[in-house]
C-alpha cells in the first residue's frame, strides 16, 4: 500500500468500528447487565476485570480468533461460509446469537458503501466478526491494526454499558479504557498469530450471565 492507502484504510477501518457507525451494538450488554444485577461487577475496577477476562479467555477471544481467520480467507467464499458457520454455532445463547448475527448483518448493509466484491463472497449472513475480518482483509488493512481496533470498540462499548448501568462514571469509564490498553495491544498480536485450534473459552460466570439475562424483567440492553 502506498502512503495515501494506508490512511484511506486507516480512516475506513476507523468508521467501521466507531460507535457512531450503524450497527446499533449500543443496544447490547453481552450479558453485562446481567453481571451488575448478579452483583458479579459493582464498580470501576470489577469492570475492568469483566472486560479484560473476556478479552484474554471469554467470546471476545473467540471472536478475535474468528475474525482474524475470516481476515485470511476473505478471498475464499468457502472458507468464509466455513467459518461463519463456526461463528454461529458458537454462540452460547439465543442472545449472543442474535447479537453476533443481527450486528454482523448491520456492519454489512452499512459498509457496502465502500463497494468491493468481498460482500458476494461472504455468505448472505453472517456473524460480526467474521464480516468485519472478511471486509478489512479485502481493503487490505492488516490483521493486528483490524483486531486492536476491534478489540478496542468492544472494550469501549462495555464501559459505555458499564456507565449507563451505574457501576462507573465518565472519569472512572476512561481509566478502564487506559488500563486495557498493554492487554488489547498483546491479544490483537496474540490472535493475528491464532489458528482455529486456539478457539476456546474459560468464562464460564460471563456465559451464565448471558443465559440468565434472556429471563431478567428489567432490562436496558438486549443482551
Amino acid at each position: 500500500m502506498t502512503g495515501d492507502s494506508e490512511l484511506k484504510a486507516l480512516l475506513r477501518l476507523t468508521a467501521w468500528l466507531s460507535p457512531a457507525f450503524p450497527i446499533g451494538g449500543f443496544a447490547y450488554s453481552g450479558g453485562l447487565e446481567r453481571a451488575v444485577a448478579d452483583g458479579l461487577v459493582t464498580d470501576a475496577a470489577s469492570l475492568a476485570a469483566w472486560i479484560g477476562t473476556l478479552i484474554d479467555h471469554g467470546s471476545v477471544w473467540n471472536d478475535a480468533v474468528l475474525l482474524a481467520e475470516s481476515h485470511r480467507g476473505q478471498a475464499e467464499p468457502a472458507r468464509l461460509a466455513d467459518v461463519a458457520a463456526l461463528a454461529e454455532a458458537l454462540a452460547g445463547s439465543r442472545e449472543r446469537h442474535q447479537e453476533t448475527m443481527l450486528l454482523g448483518d448491520a456492519f454489512l448493509a452499512a459498509a457496502r458503501a465502500w463497494p468491493n466484491e468481498v460482500f458476494e463472497r461472504l455468505p448472505r449472513k453472517a456473524a460480526y466478526p467474521i464480516a468485519v475480518g472478511a471486509v478489512a482483509g479485502a481493503h487490505g488493512i492488516g490483521p493486528e491494526k483490524v483486531l486492536a481496533v476491534f478489540l478496542h470498540a468492544y472494550a469501549s462499548q462495555a464501559v459505555s454499558s458499564g456507565i449507563r448501568l451505574g457501576v462507573a462514571g465518565q472519569k472512572d469509564g476512561v481509566a478502564v479504557l487506559a488500563g486495557l490498553e498493554e492487554r488489547i495491544a498483546e491479544v490483537a498480536r496474540r490472535a493475528a498469530a491464532s489458528t482455529l485450534d486456539d478457539l476456546g473459552s474459560a468464562t464460564v460466570q460471563a456465559d451464565i450471565a448471558s443465559l440468565r439475562h434472556e429471563t431478567q424483567a428489567t432490562r436496558l440492553f438486549r443482551s
